[in-house]
């Protein structure tokens, strides 16, 4: 059990919801810890399948016209990176907030801190996965899964045949003092929608699955087993309670979606609308 057991956590085992609600929940989150003194983990899905861009990268890199045929969500997050196709059945994500004092200064600390309940589920689900052992060179810069692989905080499978395969990708950044670690694990390879959401790429399905691992690939446990598996091992580390987001929480995040993480000035430009009378 993690060092934090002692402070009040929360796990939260979300519903699906759209991207842009997905990434304004979690500075809602942030806004919790600080004033009622209640961190939060969760466990999320997307729908609509959703594209999340890195936070500085080119609204040129994506499809666009793709994303709208296939219906699949675009916005941005806070963090750093290539962009991450989150598929509403292949993507299981999760998500960490904790009062910065309270969690390691280094960031590589606070990474290996932070991953301990991830690895922890892969363990609970039978599979057999760590962090990177070394570095690999990226095959396309804009996509997170594809590009080069950091051995801080990438996480791979390391499959019978001796190959190891980026299953997991996390991030974190900090704002108003607080640490936000978020990530994606592969349930299952979406090759074709993975690839399809980026522009002027020549990385075929058979490369794409050759770099990326997924669960499904490793064993018979359905996602809804293995969500239940990283619920509990989050739950574990820290020593949560069950929860749920509270209406003011949902209300803000909604006013926050809509004027940050669904508009195109964000989106597409990585600016905020003006605050009206309301917001934060």
């Amino acid at each position: 059990m993690s060092e934090l057991a002692d402070r009040e956590w929360r796990l939260i085992r979300d519903e699906p919801r759209d991207g842009a609600t997905q990434m304004a929940l979690e500075e809602v989150a942030v806004k919790t810890a600080h004033e009622d003194g209640v961190r939060t983990v969760r466990t999320y899905a997307w729908e609509p399948s959703t594209l999340s861009l890195g936070y500085r990268q080119k609204a040129e890199s994506v499809d666009w016209d793709y994303c709208e045929r296939e219906g699949i969500d675009v916005t941005r997050r806070q963090t750093g990176g290539g962009g991450i196709y989150h598929d509403r059945y292949g993507d299981i994500s999760y998500t960490i907030v904790a009062p910065a004092e309270e969690v390691p200064g280094d960031l590589m600390e606070c990474y290996a801190l932070f991953c301990e309940p991830i690895l922890d589920a892969l363990d609970r689900m039978g599979i057999d996965a760590d962090f990177a052992e070394r570095p690999k060179a990226s095959i396309h810069q804009p996509s997170c899964y594809l590009r080069d692989v950091n051995p801080a905080h990438d996480i791979v499978v390391h499959t019978d045949d001796g190959a190891s395969l980026k299953v997991s990708g996390n991030a974190q950044y900090r704002r108003r003092d607080a640490v936000i670690q978020h990530g994606s694990i592969s349930y299952d390879r979406t090759p074709t929608h993975h690839l399809g959401v980026f522009a002027d790429h020549e990385v075929t399905a058979d490369r794409f699955t050759d770099r990326v691992g997924s669960i499904a690939a490793e064993t018979d446990l359905d996602r809804e087993a293995c969500v239940d598996h990283l619920a509990s091992a989050l739950g574990a580390w820290c020593d949560a309670d069950d929860g749920e987001w509270s209406s003011d929480e949902l209300w803000a995040a909604r006013d926050l979606a809509d004027r940050k993480y669904d508009a195109d000035e964000w989106v597409r430009n990585r600016e905020t609308k003006a605050v009206t009378d309301g917001g934060e």
